[in-house]
């Protein structure tokens, strides 16, 4: 393969490499949002179950506040009732006494109903809580992972740009000009392969005699479509390149 070719391919995938490193990197802030709002939504989630609890114990309080009103009507129509005279105020106030007992009655039910409800409401705090300490567990952990990640990210960009300088160097830079000047026109890829005399990437159809140039792998030769400066990979029978001949 010809020296100047091979060297732009190499560039290529330097350079698509470190473009995905810098993408990575450059995501960073975002997934760290996103980890952020892993965490907002197991918060919120705790903090409204806490508050359906404080509600339920609060509505309790209040009405056992009710019974106690209650009760206390009926301890003095109780006592009242000692000191009737008629029978009419006998049976007004054993009236009244009924009407509190029914309104203590209704007023216990509610009571135990929001006892029934916070054993529920309890039940989802800690559902809510587990949940949170789960979160957290995998934010924690997808953040080490992304924290090593960068780390490495970081290693290879160091190593790509010294490979990347070593290859600049060595091309030929009429060829280098060729490579930028095509990168910068086509999102940073600069180099395609040609496949079944088709360009790999704009997928225009190539002349006979040009991909059969290309074929072979000896010159720089650009796509009359896109431009990329095109190579060829020769097919394999049998794992064997095309064309080879079989050992005696």
């Amino acid at each position: 393969m010809n020296a100047d070719l091979e060297r732009v391919i190499s560039l290529q995938q330097l350079d698509s490499t470190a473009h995905d490193a810098a993408r990575r990197l450059a995501e960073e802030p975002e997934r760290e949002k996103a980890f952020e709002e892993r965490l907002d939504g197991a918060r919120n989630a705790l903090t409204s179950a806490k508050t359906r609890l404080a509600d339920n114990q609060t509505a309790r309080r209040e009405i056992e506040k009710d019974v106690a009103v209650q009760q206390g009507r009926l301890s003095k129509f109780r006592d009242q009732l000692m000191e009737v005279k008629t029978n009419r105020e006998y049976q007004t106030m054993q009236h009244e006494i009924e009407t509190a007992k029914k309104e203590v009655t209704a007023l216990e039910e509610r009571v135990l109903e929001r006892m029934i409800e916070a054993d529920e409401l309890t039940a989802a705090v800690k559902q809510a809580e587990s949940a949170l300490a789960a979160e957290q567990k995998g934010v924690d952990a997808d953040r080490r992972a992304m924290n090593t990640e960068h780390a490495e990210l970081k290693k290879a960009l160091e190593r790509i740009a010294a490979e990347r300088g070593a290859l600049v160097a060595a091309l030929d830079r009429h060829v280098l000009e060729i490579f930028e000047l095509v990168a910068q026109r086509r999102n940073g890829v600069a180099v395609a392969e040609a496949r079944d005399g088709v360009c790999a990437i704009c997928h225009v159809r190539l002349r006979p005699q040009v991909f059969n140039t290309i074929r072979r792998n000896v010159e720089i030769i650009q796509c009359d479509s896109c431009q990329r400066i095109m190579y060829f990979v020769p097919k394999t029978t049998g794992g064997m390149p095309e064309g080879a001949s079989q050992p005696a």
